[in-house]
């Protein structure tokens, strides 16, 4: 496994090993030692989750307050824009968002740290996700940001207009959402 910060260097893009031949591909999608010695990172995941989503939907972004969950997300059928969004006051780079393609052709997968928010895009006709969660989902605790928040100015690389839950379509902007 290869680990590969991004311009946010908490959010490390982690490539696996992936051994393949003619009958199809086999590799580890998570080993704890692997993932400890490739990112120096000790955590414990206490949650999968998996979720499948059609062309243009939008989820996100994504946080919780008083249980921030760290996120080891990879897709397994089709693509989506993963986007992070540094949210903790202090940091060299609040306020700023990274974006990488995951596919299941590509086999990448993202860490995103506690104290940032997540969102992403289906690129493809539709698209499974599974993310790992270092805290419990906890619904009282859970924001939104807004996916189209012109501080942030992030490209979804979007064709067309994204599909939104009706918590996605009410979320806050981005000063008042940290101001918290």
């Amino acid at each position: 496994m290869r680990a590969i910060p991004t311009a946010i260097p908490d959010v490390i893009a982690l490539y696996p090993k992936v051994f393949g031949d003619d009958r199809g591909f086999f590799y580890e999608s998570y080993n704890q030692k692997a993932f400890q010695e490739a990112t120096g990172l000790d955590v414990t995941f206490v949650q999968d989750n998996h979720s499948k989503s059609a062309r243009n939907v939008l989820r996100g972004l994504h946080y919780q307050v008083q249980h921030p969950q760290g996120k080891l997300v990879r897709v397994v059928q089709g693509e989506v824009f993963d986007v992070a969004v540094d949210i903790r006051k202090g940091s060299k780079t609040y306020g700023q968002w990274v974006g990488e393609l995951l596919s299941a052709d590509n086999k990448r997968q993202l860490w995103i740290p506690p104290g940032l928010a997540h969102g992403f895009v289906v690129l493809s006709e539709t698209a499974e996700f599974l993310y790992k969660t270092t805290d419990y989902y906890a619904p009282a605790h859970e924001r939104c940001i807004a996916w189209n928040d012109p501080d942030l100015a992030i490209d979804w690389q979007l064709v067309g207009e994204p599909l939104l839950s009706a918590k996605d379509a009410a979320g806050q902007r981005f000063k008042d959402a940290v101001g918290e």
